[in-house]
This record gives structure tokens, C-alpha cells and sequence, in this order.
């Protein structure tokens, strides 16, 4: 079976009555997503590691073992999402220590954790691309807008009704640039990061 390359195109934010977190993985080669819901911790781990300008002030569990694993020389060389059952997706860790390559199980949230630690490359089998994957189609013709693309996600994957789901947190849209970047530090210096990843979300609109 062939294998396909994925990137990260991010997470969605958006917050539902049951917490449901929606990551979304982009064929490198072609148009197709792949969403996988996680978990909020898993959700938070991921996003700390794809924003570079949020650096917690004690490491993260998926950081302690970047840490421990750079101790012992183990690199993690890549990524495989090799399983699709019921839903539920099941990957593979490939590392590698003194020339000699180990295969480890993991929660595929996990193991994309760590991938963006490693700046490892992430795979799936074309047979679960073709299975799960979804392409984002609009009724007119031109090239979908990014809020356009995230709200087709955001129904498919978190299941909901919109207009029934309440927004939860804070609308930070009535903030300034200055004080977004201020609350930003002191989430980080609390610990929250799940409100981290939403005010730089926002930032990140603004730039």
C-alpha cells in the first residue's frame, strides 16, 4: 500500500457543548483533509508546538519526552497512521536509536505531538485517505475562503448544529492588538493554554 504525506493545516477552536476538538490534516499532494477529533490536553499539546511564540514555562508531557528522548538519542523518524476501525484512527511511531528502528504504538494525537517536537514527516495509507478523506466543495466556482473551509469541517467533523452550539469563553475580537498580546503572555505564564491557543488565534486573524 502506498503512502501519503500530511501536513498540518491546524485545529479548530471552536468549542461545543461536549469539548470536542477538530484536527485537521491536509494531503501534501492533493486537496483532500483528514479530520481526526482529539482531546482538549492533546488539542492544547498540538497547538503549543505549532505556534512558536508560546513557550510554556515548564514542558509539556509530550515535551518531557522530546527532552528525554534527546537524552537517550532516540529520534523519532516518522509517523504512520496506518489504521482506520469505527472511526477511531491508529498510528504508529517509527524511532530509531543506534541504527536500530523500534515501531511503537500510539494515539494518533499523541503521535503528532511529538512529530512536530521530532519535525518528523506524518503519513496514512492512500486506502484510509480514500476512506475518511473529504474534499471541501462550495457551490460557486471560485476558491473557498479559509472561514468558508473551516465551517464545512467544523460541521462535518464536530457533528453539531451551529446555530444550536453556544460559543463558549471569551470573545476576544473586542480586544486590542496590545492587550491580546499582554493576555496572551499571562496565559501562558498560568498554564492555560487552551485560552493561549484562542488569543493567538485571534493575533493571528489581525496579522
Amino acid at each position: 500500500m502506498s503512502l501519503v504525506k500530511l501536513t498540518i493545516k491546524g485545529i479548530s477552536y471552536s468549542q461545543t457543548q461536549n469539548g470536542a476538538y477538530a484536527l485537521i490534516l491536509s494531503e501534501v499532494d492533493g486537496e483532500r483533509k483528514l479530520p481526526i477529533v482529539i482531546g482538549a490536553f492533546e488539542a492544547q499539546s498540538i497547538a503549543i508546538a505549532l505556534e512558536k511564540e508560546i513557550t510554556p514555562p515548564r514542558p509539556l508531557t509530550h515535551d518531557l519526552f522530546k527532552n528525554f528522548a534527546d537524552r537517550f538519542e532516540i529520534v523519532i523518524k516518522q509517523v504512520i497512521i496506518h489504521k482506520l476501525v469505527d472511526g477511531v484512527f491508529y498510528s504508529s511511531i517509527i524511532c530509531e536509536r543506534d541504527k536500530i528502528e523500534e515501531i511503537i504504538d500510539a494515539r494518533t494525537s499523541d503521535a503528532i505531538a511529538l512529530a512536530l517536537r521530532f519535525k518528523a514527516p506524518i503519513f496514512t495509507y492512500k486506502n484510509i485517505l480514500d476512506k475518511a478523506g473529504i474534499f471541501l466543495k462550495t457551490p460557486s466556482k471560485k476558491k473557498p475562503t479559509t472561514k468558508e473551509q473551516d465551517d464545512v469541517i467544523e460541521e462535518l467533523i464536530l457533528g453539531e448544529d451551529k446555530e444550536s452550539v453556544k460559543p463558549t469563553g471569551e470573545d476576544y475580537s473586542r480586544h486590542t492588538l496590545k492587550d491580546l498580546n499582554k493576555m496572551l503572555e499571562d496565559a501562558v505564564t498560568s498554564e492555560n493554554y487552551e485560552k493561549a491557543a484562542r488569543i493567538r488565534d485571534e493575533i493571528s486573524k489581525r496579522e
